[in-house]
Order: structure tokens, then sequence, then C-alpha cells
């Protein structure tokens, strides 16, 4: 079903307003509302898009969008898809950034937040159910998505020798157990169609290359030339720059090493309010990576030159989101025509299937991530024997947040309450916890 752009628009601004849960929370929202519940396009063709965002550098789940948007409604689907992602909680974090300098307390802000974060646990567990009874219909493909999560899960496997090797076992698979790893041809308009954006033209190509660059490199390049390294506007473009292209494997993957620098070697930011960030764009909604707009806004705000230092942060978080997102549209605009081609080529097709199994462990680590760190306030590490295994410290359970994630679990997944009733419930819940000081 081809949905008018006007309708289109709404579903993705609703998912830019209530996307909570990281990358796990993301993709299993625009699951349940993009296939299961609008059908706009296939179970198929959604984990397609999902196995390319995953192998790019960036936030996948914002990467994921804007790929839906662009097969639906081409480049400015694609535009209104990816900015409505992460619009609200860019909005949301300056605001909380704002309110933070000049209040130091969140603590409204931070109850409601905390309640909708519970909440996304019933997303994040349904999504994970439905996802793998659809992709994982043997048992060789449960065995690569088993040891895909335990790779990264257990052994600290880098992502993508993970995805590597789940594409080898799927072309391996495509000589031995061809039934398992080669789909069958394509039915229905949705698989067999190709969508007429997907035949690209040399001079389009180079015209999307070219302005991506512009747009992502001019500004840096006039920061470099007009303020000079040193200068905090110029820094933070050039970090954040050069961070866009290294974040594989999601914004989990450079969480450690962006606090490492913006707390140590560029001052933007104390280690405490690195802290607080990072709650505050986990319990967001929009990409985890969003933590960005709230340094960025730290570290013009304690700088800010000649400007007012409310407009110096403003600028600074600005100029960090744009330099981080810009290349994910670039990234799907240049390479998803051709993924789109390739869809239905064999040998292709069954790496790709290896890469789905292989997808959805990473899926059910980084749930599993999201769980452990909403329910418990710390979370330790173990490591011995080749071994690098995350525990959480039982005293630490945070009983209010279990509470309201088995409230939201009971209220959709066994009473079928609809997504937004059961986050607004959860907000009011959390807000309340938050005042009587058990949230």
């Amino acid at each position: 079903m081809q949905p008018s752009f006007k309708d289109a628009l709404r579903v993705w601004l609703k998912i830019g307003l209530v996307s909570f849960g990281g990358p796990a929370g993301q993709i299993a929202l625009m699951h349940r509302l993009i296939v299961e519940e609008k059908r706009w396009v296939s179970e198929a063709r959604f984990l397609h898009a999902l196995n390319y965002c995953m192998l790019l550098p960036g936030p996948e789940a914002q990467q994921l969008a804007t790929y839906i948007g662009w097969l639906l409604h081409r480049t400015r689907g694609g535009l209104a898809a990816g900015i409505l992602f992460v619009l609200p909680g860019f909005v949301l974090m300056l605001g909380i950034a704002g309110v933070y300098v000049l209040y130091g307390d969140v603590g409204v802000i931070r109850g409601l937040l905390f309640g909708m974060q519970a909440a996304t646990l019933a997303i994040v567990v349904e999504a994970v159910l439905r996802i793998g009874r659809k992709a994982l219909k043997h048992r060789l493909l449960w065995g690569i998505a088993a040891l895909s999560f335990l790779a990264i899960f257990a052994f600290g496997v880098p992502f993508p020798l993970v995805i590597l090797g789940a594409a080898l076992a799927g072309v391996a698979g495509a000589w031995l157990r061809p039934a398992v790893f080669l789909p069958a041809q394509p039915g229905g308009a949705d698989e067999a169609m190709l969508p007429q954006q997907a035949h690209p033209s040399a001079g389009w190509t180079l015209r999307v290359l070219l302005s991506g660059a512009a747009l992502w490199g001019l500004p840096l390049l006039l920061l470099l030339a007009t303020l000079g390294v040193g200068h905090v506007f110029a820094d933070e473009a050039l970090f954040f720059s050069k961070m866009a292209l290294v974040t594989f494997g999601g914004a989990y993957a450079v969480l450690a090493y962006m606090t490492q620098q913006a707390v140590e070697r560029y001052g933007w930011i104390g280690p405490t309010e690195m802290v607080q960030g990072l709650a505050l764009a986990e319990t967001t909604p929009g990409p985890l990576i969003l933590v960005i707009t709230f340094v960025g806004f730290l570290g013009a705000y304690g700088d800010p030159g000649a400007l007012h230092p409310l407009l110096a942060g403003v600028l600074g978080a600005s100029l960090s989101t744009w330099v981080t997102f810009v290349p994910c549209f670039l990234w799907i605009f240049l390479g998803a025509p051709y993924i789109e081609r390739l869809r239905n080529r064999r040998l292709l097709s069954a790496a790709l299937t290896g890469i789905t199994a292989a997808v959805v462990g990473v899926i059910v680590n980084l749930s599993l991530w999201f769980a452990v760190h909403v329910l418990f306030a710390e979370v330790g590490r173990w490591q011995g024997w080749g071994l690098c295994l995350p525990f959480p410290v039982v005293s630490s359970l945070d009983v209010a947040a279990l509470a309201l994630g088995a409230f939201a679990m009971l209220a959709m997944l066994r009473f079928r309450v609809s997504l937004l009733k059961t986050l607004a419930a959860c907000a009011l819940l959390g807000l309340l916890a938050q005042a009587a000081g058990i949230g």
C-alpha cells in the first residue's frame, strides 16, 4: 500500500515524538507502525533496508527511517523521515540543555522521560519477538543469531567482523543449504516492483555526492579557515565530523570515546555533566547520539567568546548536530538505489539472509543493554578468560522502573492498549514517582 505524502508525514512525526529506547526501541517502533499496522513495506523489504543501515556509520535507526521514507516518496520522503526522526529530540535536548545551564534542575523533565523510557521496554520486547519469529525460520538461522549475540555480548567482537562472518555464512549456506539461505522468488507488488528512484543516472549520483559533500564539508572548512583550530566552534565541527565517519555499530560503539575526548581532551563538559547528558539522551526521543547536542551546547556556552552564552550554546549544539547527521542522509541517497537493485541477486540475497539473522542477535544485544541500564542504576563488567561480560549490580535495581516496565508490557502485550496511551500513562506515573523520590 502506497501512502500519501501527507499520511507519511504524520507517521514520521509520530515516530519522531515517541521514538524512545535507543536503536532497539526505535527499530521496534518503526516495525510496529510501518510493517505491522500500516503495511507500507513488507517484512523482507524492511529487513533488507535494516541490513544496509546496520553496515553504515551513524545511527542505524535514523538511517532506516530515511531509507524507508526514500523508498515511499523518493528524496523528499527520505528528507522528511530523517529530519522528523531527529528534530523533536534535538529541540528537546536543546531546551533541556538551556534549563540545565540556567537552573541546574531538570527533575520534572526527567520524571516524565523516565516513565516513557520504562514503557519502551514493552515495545522492545514485542519487536524482538516479532522480528525473531519472522526472520529466523530455520535452526541454522537461529544459530547465526545466537553466535552473533554471544560474539558481541560476551566477547566484544567488533561489529563489522560479526556482519562479515554472517555474510560469509550466508554465502556458504547458498551452496550447502540453498532452501534455507536462498529466498523464494519474490511475490506481490511490493516485492517484485523496483521503485523508479532505484535507477539513478550517473549525473544524479554525482549531484547527490557533491550536494552532500558541500552541505557537510563547507561549514567545516569555513569555520577552520575563519576561526582556526582551537576555537570551540571549529573544534566541535571537526571532532563531530570525524566521529560521524567511525560510528559503526551505532552510538553505543563510540560513547566511551566521545566521553573521553569531550571531558578530558577538550574540556567542553565535566564528568558529572557528561553523565547527566548521557542519562538525558537515553530518555529522550530520537537517536542516542543526540547527546552531542547537549555536549555541543555546554561546550560553546562555557566558551562563548564575544557572543551571548545562550546564543553560543544554541549555535554549538546546532553545528554539532548538523555535521553529525548530514552524512547519514548522504549514505542513504547514494547507496539505497543500488542496494534496492541488488536485492534479488542470489548470492547477495544469501549473504543478506545471514546478515539478517546476525542483526536479530545484534538487536537482542541492544535490547538487553537498554533493559539492564533502565532497570539498574549500576552496571559493571567482568573480564577474564577472553570474556567481557556486563553484569547489573542487584542492589541498584530501580523498583519503580521495573514496575512501570511491567505495567507497560501488561497494557500493550496483554490488553492491547495503544502505544500513545501507554506512553502517556507511564509518563504521568514516572512524574509521580520522581515527585515521591522513588524514580
